[in-house]
């Protein structure tokens, strides 16, 4: 073995480590939720069911075949995403079957989600396959925008749009119902993306000055004042305080990420404090939640859940009452909505802060392979993915532990629901996809006319090696 060929071995050697302490945190994290699922059959039966093998065999499967996928078509995205991910899933599932288990006879809700798992991580292995560069996407901002407000107003179709607890936020399709704002969300995340990349230098150098703070001007607020309207149409017809919420905050803050001028944020969160109080005065809906919020024991029945989500997480304490040991079912929507609480009930406030930590980590991931990325386009839709997660758990869980007003949102990967399963798996393989591109080696080929050039190449083992060029091309 000659000495030059020294470096790429060795480079092959840790490739191939890394390779395998991937896999081996893929593994780890399925044992999260198989480890949850068993402890709750064994505490409340004294011991495992008898397909703990298949199943167990079956979720590691679909885990590890996600893992090859992106080995194969990603190889340089970032590793520690799709662990999280695969956690937070598995630990969702499992509380899902504990809570079925307590009525009697029991259900099967645990069953049905596992199978928008596998359809989530299907869509998640055609994403990594098949979409090679997002940003051929970004020629059609007008187009995914209207697709995305057309999807988030579907509810309101008479015929079609189905009610929920007050909500007007789910359209019926024969025996299938499907919650469009999911799918709506990610689109919008694409418009707002190209938009933005195309008219952040006007959007971020003209406007007036007062004080320390450049304000846009005010024919420049079309876009803003015309998701305003969109999310206050969602927020007054469909009841829904959460997507007017999750929509018009995902779109300020990737304005100001475009811009990086102040007065955005500040324009938007005017706009927010104006909408909000016009809602608190004139919908019912919104009045409740924050009566809920503010003053939940002076009406039990209509503050049922809030007050059931509190008891339940002072009862679990510190370390928890253990899996299956614990009565979330008390919790009404303990399996959607409150299923954060049913976390911090069973594994305790340790366990709720190590599941935030989950998500944090993502979002966290997320932001820094957008300051990775060279492709501006890409940066900004790295930015509003992982913010739509930071997001839509903040309010979720805020409204759970009544850091904020409840807003209904899902919490991702773990909430019953297959739309929220299916979109969230599709971000993850969208996000995965933008990491490739960012964090993949750069090739450099040498110019012709260049005396002292060599011809960067890359080889099979992710070396970049020094060629010579011909002595032809190049003058003395």
């Amino acid at each position: 073995m000659s000495a030059a060929s020294l470096p790429a071995v060795g480079q092959t050697v840790v490739y191939r480590k890394r390779r395998n302490v991937e896999l081996a945190m893929v593994l780890l994290a399925c044992t999260l939720g198989l480890g949850g699922w068993l402890l709750t059959e064994i505490n409340l039966h004294g011991h495992a069911p008898t397909s703990w093998m298949r199943v167990s065999a079956l979720w590691i499967g679909m885990a590890v075949a996600c893992h090859l996928v992106v080995r194969w078509r990603l190889p340089y995205a970032d590793p520690l995403i799709l662990p999280c991910v695969i956690a937070l899933n598995g630990l969702g599932l499992a509380m899902i079957h504990r809570i079925d288990l307590i009525p009697s006879p029991p259900r099967d809700d645990a069953v049905m989600q596992f199978v928008w798992t596998g359809l989530g991580m299907l869509l998640f292995a055609a994403v990594a396959i098949f979409v090679r560069d997002p940003r051929r996407l970004q020629r059609f901002p007008y187009l995914l925008f209207i697709a995305g407000v057309g999807l988030l107003l579907l509810p309101l179709v008479p015929g079609l749009g189905v009610s929920t607890l007050g909500a007007n936020i789910w359209i019926r399709i024969g025996p299938m119902s499907f919650q469009p704002s999911e799918v709506a969300k990610i689109l919008l995340a694409f418009a707002f993306a190209a938009y933005l990349v195309d008219k952040r230098e006007v959007l971020a150098l003209s406007g007036f000055r007062l004080g320390p703070i450049q304000f846009p001007r005010l024919r420049d607020l079309g876009p803003i004042a015309l998701m305003w309207v969109a999310c206050m149409l969602v927020l007054v017809f469909q009841n829904d305080l959460g997507t007017a919420l999750l929509f018009f905050g995902l779109f300020v803050i990737m304005l100001y990420v475009a811009t990086e001028r102040p007065g955005w944020p500040i324009v938007g969160a005017a706009l927010m404090a104006v909408g909000g109080w016009g809602a608190y005065l004139f919908t019912r809906h919104v009045r409740v939640r924050v009566s809920s919020w503010l003053h939940p024991f002076e009406n039990y029945d209509q503050n049922l859940q809030v007050i059931s989500g509190q008891f339940g997480m002072a009862w679990g304490g510190l370390t928890g009452r253990g899996w299956g040991l614990g009565r979330p079912g008390l919790t009404p929507l303990a399996k959607s909505d409150f299923i954060s609480a049913a976390i911090g009930e069973e594994v305790g406030l340790f366990g709720l802060v190590a599941v935030v930590m989950l998500y944090a980590y993502i979002v966290a991931r997320g932001l820094r392979m957008a300051l990775a990325s060279h492709d501006p386009y890409l940066k900004l839709l790295a930015c509003g993915l992982s913010f739509t997660f930071a997001l839509q758990v903040f309010a979720i869980i805020g409204g759970v532990t009544r850091l904020l007003p409840l807003t209904g949102l899902t919490t991702p990967f773990m909430s019953q629901g297959g739309s929220s399963m299916i979109a969230n798996w599709t971000i993850i393989g969208v996000m995965l996809v933008i990491s490739h591109h960012a964090r993949r080696p750069m090739v450099a080929t040498a110019r012709l006319d260049e005396p002292t050039a060599t011809d960067l190449r890359l080889d099979e083992t992710h070396v970049i090696t020094a060629k010579p060029l011909p002595a032809s091309g190049v003058t003395a």
